[in-house]
């Protein structure tokens, strides 16, 4: 049975060319300019990368930790990403996110903790007795973590008080005043988003 070409477009071709412009028209242009539109109106903030700015520079976002070596700041899990090529580490490199993937019986991951465990003794030698928060020696899986435990704040509160004049008592109401809650009331930990700590810690002292 011989078909037409103007068969085949009338009963094939087109339909499938209209359905293409249409989800294209849907999926492509209105869906997003909704979604896009709402995120703007509803959560603003969030929308648009969560971005937080110090005397009118931005220094950051919420989202994505950053490298904090000063003792006058209180400092993020380590991270193990790496440079772009790959050759080199370099901590909080957003554009090679990564672990580690060492696993917990790695040799070379525990002597790795065992080392910041050392460093973060010297770093913080007033900080409470007693096993260190795991935390503050240990990478997250994306190397990006922009948040640390209650623990491991209240651990740096001696030395970031003790950097900056300040009384211990007065840090760590701080930290207790920028705990946040687990998300709905039920997944995940209380925790500190190190970044606005940090911009807190400063605005205290202007």
């Amino acid at each position: 049975m011989h078909l037409s070409w103007k068969f085949l477009a009338r009963e094939y071709l087109r339909p499938a060319l209209m359905l293409t412009l249409l989800l294209t028209i849907l999926l492509g242009l209105l869906y997003p300019g909704v979604v896009t539109a709402l995120a703007q109106l509803l959560f603003p903030d969030q929308a648009n990368g969560s971005l937080r700015y110090s005397n009118g520079r931005l220094v950051g976002s919420e989202l994505i930790g950053q490298y904090w070596t000063s003792p006058r700041y209180f400092h993020g899990r380590p991270s193990a990403t790496l440079s772009d090529d790959g050759s080199k580490t370099q901590p909080y490199n957003a554009e090679n996110s990564g672990a580690s993937n060492l696993g917990p019986t790695n040799k070379a991951l525990a002597q790795t903790v065992q080392q910041r465990i050392a460093e973060l003794k010297r770093e913080n030698p007033d900080a409470p007795p007693g096993p260190v928060p795991a935390d503050l020696v240990t990478a997250s899986g994306s190397g990006l973590d922009p948040d640390i435990s209650v623990a491991a704040a209240l651990y740096q509160v001696p030395r970031v008080a003790k950097a900056r004049g300040l009384s211990q008592e007065t840090v760590r109401q701080l930290v207790l005043n920028h705990v946040q809650g687990r998300f709905l009331g039920i997944f995940g930990e209380p925790h500190v988003n190190v970044l606005d700590l940090n911009l807190a810690l400063d605005a205290l002292q202007h």
